[in-house]
């Protein structure tokens, strides 16, 4: 049974129900009978569950989940309390902390608190194969999660899209800038942070485009 807030179910249902999804299912089902697979099945729409459709304030957006025992939980960059914090995530929290005058600390990484604010973490491929990197990619994750890019950019409006690295950068042709507001810059990752992800000022730059429209600010401090 897919765990996902009725909000979304509502919007995706013709997804779940296109021929391209159930050749997805048949992949996953056969991927999971020979590999082990992350995340848990539970935490496959976790995104989605997480942060209702009417509720989305902010979407930042990943690749594909994490591919090592315990990392993946179906918001990207998060890791559960207990788990070493990856490399793009301490870079994250580094520039939060540069940008809004705090102290977060770089030991725990669980974003859910982010999640529950309205903060959509949404990776464009839902599942990944154990130790292999974008193994998921080209199965049809793509198609289901433009399908809610889209939506969000048709039938919202004043979300704030935070969009890292050239991967996500392209997904800016799915949100109309006219209704939406559009935030670019490197990926954190240790590869690329120092070509402009450090000093993006995102965070501070999202809060504010938040309480222009009348939105409560996200607490960015609100990692658990």
């Amino acid at each position: 049974m897919v765990k996902i807030d009725p909000s979304w179910l509502s919007v995706l249902q013709p997804q779940f129900d296109a021929p391209y999804f159930a050749q997805l299912k048949s992949f996953l089902v056969a991927e999971r009978a020979q590999y082990t697979c992350y995340p848990q099945g539970g935490n496959i729409f976790r995104a989605f569950d997480s942060t209702p459709f009417d509720k989305v304030k902010v979407v930042i957006l990943g690749q594909d989940p994490y591919h090592e025992p315990g990392q993946a939980q179906g918001l990207c960059f998060s890791v559960p309390n207990g788990i070493a914090v990856p490399p793009s995530l301490v870079n994250i929290i580094k520039e939060i902390n540069s940008d809004m005058g705090l102290n977060i600390p770089t030991t725990h990484g669980d974003l859910s608190g982010w999640a529950e604010q309205g903060v959509l973490l949404l990776n464009a491929t839902l599942t990944v194969r154990a130790h292999q990197a974008g193994s998921h990619q080209r199965k049809g994750w793509e198609t289901f999660t433009d399908a809610a890019i889209h939506a969000l950019s048709e039938k919202r409006s004043g979300i704030v899209f935070l969009l890292w690295g050239s991967y996500a950068i392209q997904k800016s042709a799915l949100i109309d800038r006219s209704r939406h507001h559009v935030l670019t810059a490197p990926h954190p990752s240790p590869l690329s942070a120092y070509r402009g992800f450090f000093g993006c000022k995102h965070f501070s730059q999202c809060n504010q485009l938040l309480q222009q429209q009348g939105q409560e600010p996200i607490d960015w401090s609100d990692i658990r």
